[in-house]
C-alpha cells in the first residue's frame, strides 16, 4: 500500500511498520495493517496489536497537523517454537508440550532429544513419535498448543503368586482322556487304571511364585519388581504337608484323591466286585469303587465319587462328587417318560460310556463316550457326547434342560424322534437375581442421594464442639453407605456381563449332521429343525436363534 512500508530489522527478528503520511491518499485504520500484514509474507510473525493501534493513531495525529514526519513502529517479532518437558510424577512416562513459533525457528529431531536429554530423561524415547511431532510442529498454525507422549518407561510386573500343582489326576479326569499306546495310537478301552493312592502318596505340590519383571523409568533407573506371594497351603481332608518339604502334600491314608477348587484332599474309598442282591446296597461317607456291575434295583449312596468299572442296569446311584460310569448304563422309561429306573444323581459331573433310559441330575458336566437314547438330563453345565477332542457321539429321543453348550456328532435321529433342550430354567435364575439386585440398588441410589443433600446442608453449617464427634460419625456412615453402592453398581455390572455371557454360550454344536424335530428353547424363543442340516452350530443372539454351517 502507497506510503506503508513493512520490513525487517538488521537481525532479521524484528518486523517495522514505516508510515509515509505525505504518500498516503486513503485514510489509514488499524484493521487496513492487520489486513496488510496478513496478506504479506510476515503473516506469521507475531504481532504485537498496540503497537499497530498506537502507529494509526500518531499516523492520524500528525496528518491532522499537517506533519509529514516518517512514522516508524516495531509491530512484531519472531518467536521460536517452545518445548516443555512433563515427566509423570511416577517416572514412566514423559511427555512434550510443544507451542508452535511466529516464523522462529523450528525444532529437529536433535532438538528435540537434546531437550530431553536436558531432564535426563534416557530411556523408552520414541524416534518415531519423534519425528511425526517435527512434522506435526512444522504444519501447525502459529501459536497452536499439542502434547505427545514421547517417553514411556515399563512398570515392574509383580510376579505370579505360587501355584498348586496336583501330582495325580481326579478320576474323572483320567477316565475322558485315554490312555496312549506306543507314540502315536490311542486304545479308546484302555482308560488307565482307576486311581486309589496309598498313604504317603504325592499328591500335590505348591510351586514357588515367580520373581516378577524388573522396570525402568524414563530416566533409566531400574525399579525392582516384586516376587509373587505364596498361596495358603492348607491341607484337605486325608492329607498331610510332608515333613521335609512344607510344599508338599502327601496322603495321610489309602483313598482316592480329589482335586478342585484350589483343594486338595483324599476320600475313604470303599472298594466291591459288584453291587447286587448278594452284596446288598451301598451307603457310605466317602467315595465308593464298583470293579463291576450294579444290577436292578441297587442303590448307591456316597458322599465322595461313584466310579463304578462296569455296567450299571436300573439302579439308583447319589454322589457328593462325580459319578463315573466306565462302561454304560441303561434303564426302562414309562410310556410318558416320567419315571426312569435308572437315577444318576451328582453335586460334581457324570461320565457314562453309553446311556440310555437314564435320569440324571448334576452340578457340574455330562460326558457321554458313544450315545445317549431315550434320558432325561438336568445340568447346569455343557452336555458333551462323544470324545472330549471331537465330540461325534449321537444324542436323540432326550429331553434336556442345561446351562452351557451341548456338543455331538449327531442331533436326533433319522427316525424323526423328539430331542428337546431348554435353556429357560438357568436364564430365569439368573434375570430373578439380577432383579433383585437392580431393584435393591434402585432404593440404595435413592436413600444415598437424600442422605447426600442432608449432610451437604449439615457441613454447611456451623458445628458446636460438643456435636463435631456427631457429624464425623455421621459422614463415616454416608462414606460406607456410598462404598456399598459403589460395590452394588459393580455387582449389577457383573449382573449383566454374566447374563450376556449366558446368551453367547447356550449353543447346540453338531460335528455331523442336525436332524428335524430337534428342539430347542429359551423361554418362548423356540427353534425347530424342520429339515436336515449338515454340521452346523445353533446358536443365540440378537434375542433369536441362528443356524450357521460348521467350516
Amino acid at each position: 500500500m502507497l506510503g506503508i512500508t513493512l520490513q525487517v530489522d538488521d537481525k532479521d527478528q524484528y518486523l517495522d511498520l514505516i508510515i509515509s503520511p505525505s504518500l498516503l491518499k486513503d485514510k489509514v485504520e488499524a484493521n487496513i495493517i492487520f489486513e496488510l500484514v496478513q496478506k504479506s509474507v510476515f503473516k506469521h510473525f507475531f504481532i504485537f496489536d498496540e503497537n499497530i493501534i498506537e502507529a494509526v493513531n500518531n499516523c492520524k495525529s500528525v496528518t491532522k497537523d499537517n506533519i509529514s514526519d516518517v512514522i516508524e513502529h516495531r509491530i512484531g517479532e519472531r518467536r521460536d517454537t517452545q518445548i516443555k518437558t512433563r515427566i509423570v510424577d511416577d517416572q514412566l512416562s514423559a511427555y512434550l508440550t510443544i507451542t508452535a513459533g511466529y516464523a522462529g525457528k523450528l525444532p529437529s529431531v536433535k532438538s528435540l532429544l537434546k531437550e530431553l536429554n536436558a531432564f535426563s530423561i534416557k530411556r523408552g524415547i520414541s524416534k518415531k513419535r519423534l519425528i511425526s511431532l517435527v512434522h506435526q510442529t512444522a504444519q501447525a498454525f502459529p501459536g497452536e498448543v499439542f502434547e505427545e507422549l514421547i517417553a514411556k518407561g515399563l512398570a515392574p510386573r509383580v510376579g505370579k503368586p505360587s501355584r498348586l500343582k496336583p501330582l495325580v489326576q481326579n478320576a474323572l479326569d483320567r477316565i475322558l482322556k485315554p490312555q496312549t499306546v506306543g507314540s502315536a495310537r490311542v486304545d479308546m478301552r484302555n482308560l488307565g487304571s482307576i486311581i486309589c493312592v496309598q498313604k504317603g502318596t504325592e499328591l500335590l505340590r505348591r510351586m514357588p511364585p515367580t520373581e516378577g519383571r524388573r522396570g525402568f523409568t524414563v530416566g533409566g533407573d531400574i525399579i525392582d519388581a516384586k516376587s509373587g506371594e505364596w498361596v495358603k497351603f492348607i491341607p484337605g481332608e486325608g492329607t498331610v504337608i510332608s515333613d521335609g518339604d512344607e510344599n508338599l502334600l502327601l496322603a495321610d491314608f489309602s483313598g482316592m484323591p480329589k482335586f478342585k477348587d484350589q483343594k486338595m484332599w483324599v476320600d475313604n474309598i470303599f472298594t466291591c466286585k459288584g453291587v447286587n442282591v448278594g452284596s446288598g446296597n451301598v451307603n457310605y461317607d466317602g467315595s465308593v469303587l464298583v470293579n463291576g456291575d450294579v444290577t436292578e434295583s441297587m442303590e448307591i449312596h456316597a458322599t465322595g465319587d461313584v466310579t463304578v468299572n462296569g455296567f450299571v442296569e436300573s439302579a439308583t446311584i447319589h454322589a457328593g462328587g462325580d459319578i463315573i460310569i466306565t462302561e454304560g448304563a441303561m434303564g426302562k422309561v414309562n410310556d410318558s417318560a416320567t419315571e426312569y429306573s435308572t437315577s444318576l444323581t451328582s453335586k460334581g459331573s457324570v461320565h457314562v460310556q453309553h446311556g440310555q433310559g437314564l435320569d440324571i441330575n448334576c452340578n457340574g458336566n455330562v460326558t457321554v463316550g458313544r450315545q445317549l437314547a431315550y434320558s432325561r438330563i438336568n445340568c447346569r453345565g455343557k452336555v458333551t457326547v462323544g470324545a472330549i477332542d471331537k465330540p461325534n457321539g449321537n444324542i436323540f429321543a432326550c429331553t434336556v434342560k442345561c446351562q452351557d453348550t451341548i456338543t455331538a456328532g449327531t442331533l436326533g435321529a433319522v427316525s424323526g424322534s423328539s430331542l428337546s433342550i431348554d435353556y429357560s430354567e438357568g436364564f430365569n435364575t439368573l434375570l430373578e437375581r439380577k432383579d433383585t439386585l437392580d431393584e435393591l440398588l434402585n432404593k440404595m441410589k435413592q436413600n444415598n442421594n437424600r442422605h447426600l443433600e442432608r449432610i451437604n446442608i449439615i457441613n454447611s453449617k456451623f458445628i458446636p464442639k460438643d456435636m463435631q464427634l456427631r457429624v464425623d460419625e455421621a459422614n463415616q456412615m454416608f462414606k460406607n453407605e456410598t462404598q456399598l453402592l459403589e460395590w452394588l453398581e459393580t455387582k449389577s455390572n457383573e449382573m449383566n456381563q454374566a447374563k450376556e455371557q449366558y446368551q453367547n454360550n447356550i449353543q447346540l454344536i453338531a460335528n455331523k449332521r442336525v436332524y428335524p424335530s430337534v428342539v430347542v428353547k429359551l423361554n418362548n424363543r423356540t427353534w425347530r429343525a424342520e429339515r436336515e442340516y449338515d454340521k452346523a452350530k445353533i446358536c443365540f443372539h440378537g434375542h433369536q436363534w441362528h443356524v450357521e454351517p460348521l467350516i
